[in-house]
């Protein structure tokens, strides 16, 4: 019933047999659409997180095509449980987000100075759209001088958070702010929801990308009295009508299934291998990538080195329905070089499929290898990687 289940969450997730969302830009935005979010990150060390996940899934995806997606106003970048890219039809519901930091109440109202925020807005009134590193370090009246980095990248970050600046581009991993009322497309649904309205976008979000839920995955960063309790009734709700039902797991409590996706005929697993990002959708919870597909997986690049077991930024590797291990990879972009520094297959295969997981193995490394701009792939010495039979 198990590989039933994988199945299922990893075709919800455009994992599956073959492409759902389609080809590039378009593909990026229908998948950005359907799975709710897209986490931003700013490790380089393979492609950016961000651009990792759309490639995964969309053929023909350039990381060019996200910031067309930007400037055209189709998504925006906000907070999900982190930094993330999100569909634009979905702008209302990041709207308490914003109040709250507005009011005060939340973590990113901190570390903001009222005199800097007034000028700023001033000034991308007059001037349009600025990055962080375009602004002079000036002097000003203000004892100190406030025009230097800390206090303007604070400014800049509480009024992005608040809602009256939002991201219209990126140039690199710059971030090109505007004021949001000249961003926001026109006709947008402007309505504040109410935390079950909100609740009910969550839970429909969460199971559209995934299939299978958790509870623990649902409320996943979200803090509260206010949502747990509208998460519940949601949830209730779904369960009531029979379009959610409870799945028995004894490796993944208190979960539960969307009842259309189970009755559709799930094709078999195809037999590739997937490289994918430490913050890619399928495997950011943790605890229910550990119960449904049995990887234990932590990314080590926060972690001392000595303490590291598999290395500074290890890339679960998926094969077929069956996350089988990880891999430490590094592009070198200057070089054009991208280096397999460890192996480690977990989940012991026999050697029929040992047979098909090599060349699959090879052609996954070697296609994510030219998504980072290397035409070489250097195995070397790779820890782990003998038995594989590589070749580059």
């Amino acid at each position: 019933m198990k590989t039933l289940w994988r199945s299922l969450a990893l075709n919800q997730q455009g994992l599956g047999t073959s492409p759902v969302f389609g080809h590039g830009a378009a593909g990026a935005l229908h998948a950005i659409e359907h799975l709710g979010y897209v986490q931003i990150d700013t490790v380089a060390v393979i492609e950016r997180a961000h651009h990792h996940v759309l490639w995964s899934r969309v053929p023909g995806y350039e990381p060019a095509h996200l910031n067309s997606l930007l400037r055209e106003g189709q998504v925006f970048e906000h907070w999900f449980h982190a930094a993330s890219c999100l569909p634009m039809r979905d702008y209302r519901f990041s709207l308490p987000l914003m109040a709250s930091v507005r009011d005060g109440h939340n973590r990113h109202s901190a570390q903001a100075d009222a005199t800097v925020m007034r000028q700023l807005m001033d000034q991308i009134h007059l001037d349009g759209p600025l990055t962080l590193r375009s602004l002079d370090h000036r002097p000003s009246t203000v004892k100190g001088g406030w025009w230097t980095a800390g206090p303007v990248k604070h400014a800049l970050n509480r009024l992005f958070m608040q809602g009256d600046l939002m991201v219209c581009e990126r140039r690199g991993m710059d971030k090109v702010y505007d004021l949001a009322e000249r961003v926001l497309p026109s006709g947008l649904d402007l309505r504040v929801p109410a935390v079950d309205e909100s609740a009910r976008y969550l839970l429909d979000t969460v199971v559209r990308a995934h299939g299978i839920v958790t509870w623990a995955q649902l409320l996943h960063l979200r803090t509260g009295q206010a949502i747990r309790d509208a998460m519940r009734r949601a949830l209730d709700e779904r369960l009531a009508d029979r379009s959610l039902v409870p799945l028995e797991s004894a490796t993944l409590p208190d979960a539960y299934v969307d009842a259309a996706a189970l009755g559709r005929a799930i094709p078999t697993a195809s037999r590739t291998v997937r490289l994918l990002s430490p913050f890619d959708n399928v495997v950011i919870h943790r605890e229910r990538l550990s119960g449904l597909f049995g990887l234990d997986y932590r990314l080590e690049c926060y972690t001392p080195a000595p303490k590291r077991v598999y290395g500074y930024f290890c890339l679960p590797v998926l094969f077929g329905n069956r996350f089988v291990g990880r891999v430490d990879c590094k592009a070198h972009r200057r070089e054009r070089r991208f280096e397999l520094l460890s192996v480690h297959v977990e989940d012991p295969m026999p050697d029929r499929d040992l047979d098909e997981f090599r060349p699959a193995f090879t052609a996954a490394l070697q296609a994510l290898a030219r998504f980072c701009g290397c035409d070489r792939v250097d195995i070397g010495s790779a820890s782990g990687a003998g038995f594989l039979n590589l070749t580059q």
